[in-house]
Protein backbone atom coordinates (compact mmCIF):
# COMPACT_ATOMS: atom_id res chain seq x y z
CA UNK A 1 0.00 0.00 0.00
CA UNK A 2 2.64 2.14 0.89
CA UNK A 3 4.68 1.57 -2.57
CA UNK A 4 1.63 2.22 -4.29
CA UNK A 5 0.78 5.76 -2.37
CA UNK A 6 4.29 6.46 -3.18
CA UNK A 7 4.07 5.88 -6.95
CA UNK A 8 0.89 8.11 -7.31
CA UNK A 9 2.10 10.77 -5.50
CA UNK A 10 5.46 10.84 -7.44
CA UNK A 11 3.85 10.39 -10.34
CA UNK A 12 1.06 13.30 -10.46
CA UNK A 13 4.21 15.63 -8.83
CA UNK A 14 6.19 14.43 -11.83
CA UNK A 15 3.34 15.61 -14.37
CA UNK A 16 2.33 18.86 -13.09
CA UNK A 17 5.95 19.87 -12.53
CA UNK A 18 6.29 19.30 -16.55
CA UNK A 19 3.32 21.32 -17.15
CA UNK A 20 3.98 23.82 -14.71
CA UNK A 21 6.93 24.58 -17.34
CA UNK A 22 5.03 23.44 -20.33
CA UNK A 23 1.49 24.79 -19.94
CA UNK A 24 0.71 28.25 -22.24
CA UNK A 25 -1.90 29.76 -19.75
CA UNK A 26 0.14 31.42 -17.18
CA UNK A 27 -2.81 30.75 -14.22
CA UNK A 28 -2.81 26.85 -15.55
CA UNK A 29 0.53 26.91 -14.37
CA UNK A 30 0.36 28.40 -10.79
CA UNK A 31 -2.76 26.20 -10.71
CA UNK A 32 -0.47 23.29 -11.49
CA UNK A 33 2.45 24.54 -8.86
CA UNK A 34 0.02 23.90 -6.35
CA UNK A 35 -1.00 20.57 -7.48
CA UNK A 36 3.06 19.60 -7.13
CA UNK A 37 3.35 21.18 -3.58
CA UNK A 38 0.60 19.35 -2.26
CA UNK A 39 1.78 16.10 -3.91
CA UNK A 40 5.37 16.61 -2.62
CA UNK A 41 3.75 17.88 0.78
CA UNK A 42 2.48 14.15 0.48
CA UNK A 43 5.44 12.51 -0.12
CA UNK A 44 6.91 14.12 2.97
CA UNK A 45 3.95 12.49 5.01
CA UNK A 46 5.06 9.36 4.25
CA UNK A 47 8.50 9.37 5.37
CA UNK A 48 7.32 11.40 8.80
CA UNK A 49 8.39 14.58 8.00
CA UNK A 50 5.21 16.44 8.92
CA UNK A 51 7.22 19.69 9.60
CA UNK A 52 8.04 19.77 5.99
CA UNK A 53 4.84 18.87 4.65
CA UNK A 54 3.31 21.56 6.32
CA UNK A 55 5.68 24.34 5.36
CA UNK A 56 4.84 23.43 1.96
CA UNK A 57 1.02 23.58 2.27
CA UNK A 58 1.07 26.68 4.72
CA UNK A 59 3.84 28.76 3.41
CA UNK A 60 4.26 27.69 -0.13
CA UNK A 61 0.58 27.08 -1.22
CA UNK A 62 -1.24 29.42 1.11
CA UNK A 63 0.98 31.65 0.32
CA UNK A 64 3.05 32.04 -2.57
CA UNK A 65 1.27 29.95 -4.98
CA UNK A 66 -1.51 31.85 -4.35
CA UNK A 67 0.73 34.97 -4.31
CA UNK A 68 1.63 34.51 -7.72
CA UNK A 69 -1.76 33.54 -8.74
CA UNK A 70 -2.80 37.12 -7.55
CA UNK A 71 0.07 38.82 -9.76
CA UNK A 72 -0.99 37.03 -12.97
CA UNK A 73 -4.45 37.63 -12.98
CA UNK A 74 -4.10 41.60 -11.56
CA UNK A 75 -1.01 42.64 -13.24
CA UNK A 76 -1.38 43.67 -16.99
CA UNK A 77 1.74 41.36 -18.03
CA UNK A 78 2.44 41.31 -21.78
CA UNK A 79 3.15 37.18 -21.59
CA UNK A 80 4.16 37.35 -25.38
CA UNK A 81 6.91 39.51 -24.64
CA UNK A 82 7.97 37.04 -22.08
CA UNK A 83 7.63 34.41 -24.16
CA UNK A 84 10.10 36.38 -26.56
CA UNK A 85 12.97 36.55 -24.16
CA UNK A 86 13.22 32.80 -24.15
CA UNK A 87 14.54 32.07 -27.12
CA UNK A 88 17.23 34.50 -26.71
CA UNK A 89 18.20 32.93 -23.24
CA UNK A 90 17.84 29.53 -24.32
CA UNK A 91 21.35 28.99 -24.58
CA UNK A 92 21.72 30.48 -21.23
CA UNK A 93 19.36 28.43 -19.50
CA UNK A 94 20.44 25.34 -21.03
CA UNK A 95 24.00 25.78 -19.93
CA UNK A 96 22.79 26.57 -16.35
CA UNK A 97 19.93 24.09 -16.33
CA UNK A 98 22.80 21.46 -17.44
CA UNK A 99 24.90 22.20 -14.73
CA UNK A 100 22.21 21.69 -12.13
CA UNK A 101 21.64 18.24 -13.76
CA UNK A 102 25.18 17.21 -13.85
CA UNK A 103 25.57 18.49 -9.97
CA UNK A 104 22.46 16.35 -8.63
CA UNK A 105 23.82 13.23 -10.50
CA UNK A 106 26.84 13.23 -8.64
CA UNK A 107 25.38 13.74 -5.63
CA UNK A 108 23.06 11.03 -6.05
CA UNK A 109 26.21 8.80 -7.42
CA UNK A 110 28.52 9.85 -4.72
CA UNK A 111 25.64 8.73 -2.17
CA UNK A 112 24.83 5.62 -3.67
CA UNK A 113 28.98 4.58 -3.87
CA UNK A 114 29.59 5.63 -0.59
CA UNK A 115 30.85 2.98 2.11
CA UNK A 116 29.14 4.60 4.45
CA UNK A 117 25.53 5.63 3.25
CA UNK A 118 23.98 1.97 4.19
CA UNK A 119 25.00 2.49 7.70
CA UNK A 120 23.40 6.00 7.75
CA UNK A 121 20.74 4.72 5.87
CA UNK A 122 19.68 1.83 8.38
CA UNK A 123 20.31 4.51 11.80
CA UNK A 124 17.01 4.22 13.83
CA UNK A 125 15.08 7.62 14.41
CA UNK A 126 15.71 9.31 17.56
CA UNK A 127 12.32 8.93 18.97
CA UNK A 128 12.72 10.57 22.09
CA UNK A 129 12.79 14.24 20.26
CA UNK A 130 9.95 15.85 17.41
CA UNK A 131 10.33 15.76 13.74
CA UNK A 132 10.70 20.06 14.36
CA UNK A 133 13.44 19.65 16.97
CA UNK A 134 15.69 17.10 14.63
CA UNK A 135 15.61 19.79 11.46
CA UNK A 136 16.21 22.66 13.99
CA UNK A 137 19.16 20.64 15.36
CA UNK A 138 20.46 20.19 12.33
CA UNK A 139 19.97 23.75 10.28
CA UNK A 140 20.91 25.47 13.56
CA UNK A 141 24.36 23.70 14.01
CA UNK A 142 25.89 21.79 11.44
CA UNK A 143 24.30 24.09 8.78
CA UNK A 144 24.32 27.44 10.20
CA UNK A 145 26.19 29.23 7.92
CA UNK A 146 24.91 27.70 4.67
CA UNK A 147 21.18 28.05 6.40
CA UNK A 148 22.27 32.19 6.41
CA UNK A 149 24.01 32.45 3.40
CA UNK A 150 20.46 30.79 1.54
CA UNK A 151 18.69 33.83 3.45
CA UNK A 152 21.32 36.59 1.94
CA UNK A 153 20.68 35.09 -1.28
CA UNK A 154 16.42 35.04 -1.01
CA UNK A 155 17.02 38.93 -0.13
CA UNK A 156 18.91 39.63 -2.99
CA UNK A 157 16.96 37.89 -5.18
CA UNK A 158 13.81 39.62 -3.73
CA UNK A 159 15.19 43.24 -4.13
CA UNK A 160 16.44 42.31 -7.93
CA UNK A 161 12.73 41.12 -8.76
CA UNK A 162 11.36 44.01 -6.93
CA UNK A 163 14.26 46.32 -9.24
CA UNK A 164 13.37 44.00 -12.74
CA UNK A 165 9.49 44.87 -12.66
CA UNK A 166 9.91 48.62 -11.54
CA UNK A 167 7.59 49.97 -13.69
CA UNK A 168 8.19 53.85 -14.47
CA UNK A 169 5.14 55.38 -15.71
CA UNK A 170 4.92 59.10 -17.17
CA UNK A 171 2.24 61.53 -15.43
CA UNK A 172 3.07 59.70 -11.80
CA UNK A 173 4.58 61.34 -9.03
CA UNK A 174 7.35 59.95 -7.40
CA UNK A 175 9.66 60.84 -4.00
CA UNK A 176 12.72 61.94 -4.87
CA UNK A 177 14.77 61.99 -1.68
CA UNK A 178 17.41 64.30 -2.97
CA UNK A 179 15.36 67.18 -4.00
CA UNK A 180 13.25 66.74 -0.86
CA UNK A 181 16.70 67.45 1.13
CA UNK A 182 18.23 70.11 -0.59
CA UNK A 183 14.66 72.05 -0.42
CA UNK A 184 15.27 75.42 1.32
CA UNK A 185 13.42 77.98 2.87
CA UNK A 186 13.49 80.52 -0.32
CA UNK A 187 13.07 77.89 -2.69
CA UNK A 188 10.09 76.66 -0.99
CA UNK A 189 8.01 79.54 0.41
CA UNK A 190 6.99 82.56 -0.92
CA UNK A 191 5.16 85.37 1.39
CA UNK A 192 2.89 87.68 -0.14
CA UNK A 193 2.01 90.88 1.33
CA UNK A 194 -1.90 90.94 0.57
CA UNK A 195 -3.83 94.65 0.72
CA UNK A 196 -7.36 94.89 1.77
CA UNK A 197 -10.01 93.55 -0.05
CA UNK A 198 -7.86 92.22 -2.43
CA UNK A 199 -7.37 88.69 -3.80
CA UNK A 200 -4.15 86.64 -3.24
CA UNK A 201 -4.09 86.11 -7.27
CA UNK A 202 -3.93 89.88 -8.43
CA UNK A 203 -1.47 90.47 -5.34
CA UNK A 204 0.70 87.68 -7.01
Amino acid sequence: MEALLFYMFATILLGSAAMVISGRNPVHSVLFLILAFFNAAALFLMVGAELLAMTLVIVYVGAVAVLFLFVVMMLDINFQDLRSGVIKYGLIGSVVGSIFAIELVTMGLAWAMSPSAPQIAAQPINQTITNTHAIGNVLYTDYIYLFQLSGLILLVAMIGAIVLTLRHRKGVKRQNINDQLSRTVSGTLRINKVKSNQGVRKAS
